[in-house]
């Protein structure tokens, strides 16, 4: 027995990954269905050696549907994935669609998957950045309570989409020959530089980006009363999103204490031997579905405090992975029973 699943994005960047994911993961997928825009509709994917046929949308599309992937962008999401979850599919979103809504939980596998079970009809993914940031911080969360978050992130030109990866690609080739360097998916160069802007500007000086670290953080870990404060920079890094955290605890909290917890941690690697250079980079994490953390120390500005950093693969564990694990802890708990 395994399941009827839709994906929903199916012919696109992140679309390719979920249903890698899928494969690599060995979901118990009984039937699938792929959907996408009406001009790719007919053509063929494979999937588990098969070969599926990618279907355009319709309003009946999600008829006996069990779980539906929406690896497409907001708009999509807000359109489509009411319907999904009217015709008693259980929706789980990887776009920004639903992330706020009081009535969707915002699920990461490793920190909160108990809401899960509040759920009605629709689950949602959240930020990339803001997945390898809790899975990281909740393990010595959960045994210290977190008072106060200071994160500088580093983010991958993927985080942005597949035409981001090929602007980096092209102005390094443009460096390289020595062309005039042109760009259009960001407002300045990306290639050889570091621009601290992600998504649009708000009144208060930071970015939607950095807000959004803030308002999930409060969301998934049930506790507005976190402070948090983040400066969101996109870096020319095809995958991976890097962070560097400054932690603020209820009580003092060695690093040797920490890296303890961080190595019992669930989908946490320690890499933390600065002599020997070891912690994570970027290339560390791509292609890996876990969160790798290093560089674990006292604040020397607040005794007790700790600052991290950390890195993952913000197209694999940040997007696809997450949002496949939220149904997989649906199985494992026993809230979704499987197609006869």
């Amino acid at each position: 027995m395994g399941y009827r699943v839709a994906l929903v994005g199916a012919t696109g960047a992140v679309g390719s990954e979920f249903i890698r994911t899928l494969e690599e993961r060995r979901f118990p997928v009984g039937e699938i269905h792929f959907f996408a825009s009406e001009r790719s509709a007919g053509k063929k994917l494979r999937f588990n050696g098969d070969e599926v046929t990618v279907k355009e949308l319709t309003p009946d599309a999600f008829k006996g549907t069990q779980i539906a992937f929406f690896a497409t962008e907001s708009p999509i999401s807000r359109e489509w994935a009411p319907l999904a979850a009217k015709a008693g599919a259980v929706v789980c979103d990887d776009s920004s669609a639903f992330r706020m809504d009081p009535s969707v939980p915002l699920v990461i596998a490793e920190v909160n998957p108990e809401d899960i079970k509040w759920h009605n009809g629709i689950i949602s993914n959240p930020n990339c950045a803001i997945i390898g940031l809790l899975v990281a911080i909740n393990p010595l969360h959960k045994v210290n309570p977190v008072k106060r978050i200071i994160v500088s992130t580093y983010q991958s030109v993927s985080g942005w989409g597949q035409t981001a990866n090929e602007e980096l690609d092209q102005q390094v080739k443009q460096h390289v020959s020595g062309e005039k360097i042109t760009y259009k998916i960001f407002p300045h160069q990306i290639a050889f530089n570091v621009l601290p802007e992600i998504d649009s500007a708000m009144e208060n000086g930071y970015t939607k980006e950095e807000w959004k670290m803030a308002e999930e953080t409060h969301k998934i870990l049930h506790d507005p009363g976190i402070r948090f404060t983040a400066t969101c920079a996109r870096v020319p890094v095809f995958v991976g999103h890097s962070e560097a955290a400054t932690l603020e605890f209820t009580r003092p909290m060695s690093p040797k204490e920490a890296r303890e917890i961080l190595s019992r941690a669930p989908g946490v690697v320690v890499m933390d031997n600065l002599p020997a250079h070891v912690y994570p980079d970027a290339l560390t994490a791509t292609g890996r579905d876990e969160v790798f953390v290093g560089r674990i120390r006292e604040d020397t500005s607040n005794p007790g405090g700790l600052v991290i950093w950390l890195v993952s693969d913000n197209t694999r564990k940040g997007s696809a992975v997450n949002t496949i694990q939220i149904a997989e802890e649906m199985i494992k708990r026993g809230w979704l029973k499987a197609a006869r």
